[in-house]
């Protein structure tokens, strides 16, 4: 996808994650990230927004620090202007990538064609995900574009995979064990193998080969998508799982993405 397609993303994903916030109210359990309510889900999403963009203005050689969660969840605005702040964080975000450099340098944490690049993909990746959170809060669940799903799985396999505390030891008996991930209606599959005591994941040109794979998922793109965000069962997903789930097991207890 290209920049300009997630930040239109990234404008469309705050939107409904605001509107489904609002339909929830602030009180609202968050099912997939307990203890949280509505409340807590946009104190953290808008603290984002606002980290997020001090990269692109500032243009750091570092990665900004940020506060502990608790902090954050203390922070934002009181409750009654939460979603007018939680609003005016994300339009600054979207406002900004949009009118950013290019060339623009600054720090990122994964490997991207640009800073830019980099940025936009992640927050329309973490607004999105946010968003199916607010959903859940409010009782429904989101249906993404296929496309967008199918880079959002790329991005978290390929990129957060590739991060060291990401990449969780295991059992050396595994060795050779292989998940393997194929979005059925995009085409693309992935694959993640146990080697040398580690998970090492990469993009598979052959969807429709299973060789080798000890595990595979398969599913529509925003199903797989959700599912591999740990934000839905396979079942509510309608994704399939089918084989030894050693390896899936290992993936999903250690890839837990924080925002950093």
């Amino acid at each position: 996808m290209e920049i300009a397609e997630h930040v239109d993303m990234l404008r469309r994903q705050g939107e409904l994650l605001a509107d489904a916030a609002e339909r929830a109210g602030l009180d609202a359990a968050v099912p997939p990230c307990p203890p949280w309510q509505v409340k807590d889900l946009l104190r953290h999403t808008g603290y984002i927004h606002r980290w997020a963009t001090r990269h692109v203005t500032e243009c750091p050689d570092h990665v900004l620090d940020g506060p502990p969660e608790e902090e954050i969840l203390r922070g934002g605005a009181p409750d009654p202007e939460l979603l007018g702040w939680f609003r005016a964080g994300h339009a600054a975000l979207v406002e900004t990538l949009t009118a950013a450099d290019p060339a623009l340098e600054c720090a990122t944490f994964m490997p991207a064609p640009s800073a830019l690049a980099f940025w936009a993909r992640r927050q329309a990746h973490e607004t999105a995900i946010h968003r199916a959170d607010a959903e859940s809060a409010a009782g429904t669940t989101p249906e993404y574009p296929a496309e967008f799903a199918a880079d959002g799985i790329d991005e978290l396999i390929t990129g957060f995979g590739r991060r060291r505390k990401y990449q969780p030891a295991v059992d050396p008996g595994s060795d050779g064990g292989q998940l393997r991930v194929v979005a059925a209606d995009t085409g693309d599959a992935w694959s993640v193998e146990a080697r040398e005591g580690r998970l090492q994941p990469r993009r598979d040109p052959k969807a429709n080969a299973a060789d080798g794979a000890g595990c595979t998922v398969s599913g529509s793109a925003s199903g797989v998508y959700l599912y591999l965000w740990n934000r839905l069962d396979a079942g509510r997903a309608e994704v399939t799982v089918t084989g030894d789930e050693g390896v899936l097991r290992g993936w999903q207890a250690s890839v837990r993405v924080r925002w950093s």
